[in-house]
């Protein structure tokens, strides 16, 4: 008797970097039961290839030129939820894997995983799981022991106009630098406001200040107020 032919699983990559694009083009065409669907360069790119292509699976960077990787992944997600989304970077605070996480994706690599971890978790993405690296596993697991602040409503903090630009863009998952460009600050104006924003939501890192702007402004955790 025959064995069932197992669907062939396909993968866009989106990565600026050239040398590890071409090597994670590589990763996924040597995988048994893989195929390349495109690599691209920058978000503005894959935004309109990949809706067309209509992958099964997306290894994505964070800091991509332009588009940042999370709003993205929250783009893509609105356009295709069944898509699969593994965010492949180098940052592993506790902020971008939330915010990744929260925009859509449903897993998260650091660029050093090795050849078998990232087709490892193709594989498993597509058997319904959410593959991580054992250290951001970890950085997540302790960000849940971390005690919590009482949550008040926005309602009863006083943000200026611009505090509240600021907060709503930390909730979409933006860097410092990123949220400057939207708003055409300097990167430094950005981090007083920052700085203003935590001490008046008694909050201390950027993932606290985006769960109590979600929940007061009443977004589901899926979709990043793109």
């Amino acid at each position: 008797m025959n064995s069932p032919t197992l669907p062939i699983t396909s993968v866009a990559i989106v990565e600026d970097h050239e040398a590890l694009g071409k090597g994670l083009r590589r990763l996924v065409e040597g995988a048994p039961g893989c195929t390349c669907a495109g690599l691209f360069s920058n978000g503005e790119e894959a935004l309109k290839a990949i809706p067309t292509l209509q992958p099964d699976v997306v290894l994505m960077d964070i800091n991509l030129p332009g588009m940042p990787g999370i709003e993205l992944t929250a783009r893509l997600k609105a356009r295709l939820p069944g898509l699969h989304v593994i965010m492949v970077t180098v940052y592993r605070d506790h902020d971008r894997i939330f915010a990744a996480l929260k925009a859509g994706a449903c897993g998260y690599l650091l660029k050093r995983s090795t050849p078998a971890e990232v087709r490892e978790a193709i594989h498993a993405v597509r058997a319904g799981g959410a593959p991580m690296s054992a250290e951001i596993a970890r950085r997540v697991v302790e960000a849940f022991h971390q005690p919590s602040t009482p949550v008040t409503g926005l309602d009863d903090v006083k943000l200026s106009r611009r505090e509240t630009e600021i907060l709503e863009k930390i909730a979409q998952g933006l860097a410092n630098k990123e949220i400057a460009e939207r708003l055409g600050l300097s990167v430094e104006t950005v981090r007083v406001h920052l700085k203003r924003i935590y001490e008046k939501l008694h909050v201390r890192s950027r993932t606290e200040a985006a769960l109590k702007y979600r929940d007061t402004a009443g977004l589901p955790p899926s979709q990043p107020g793109l």
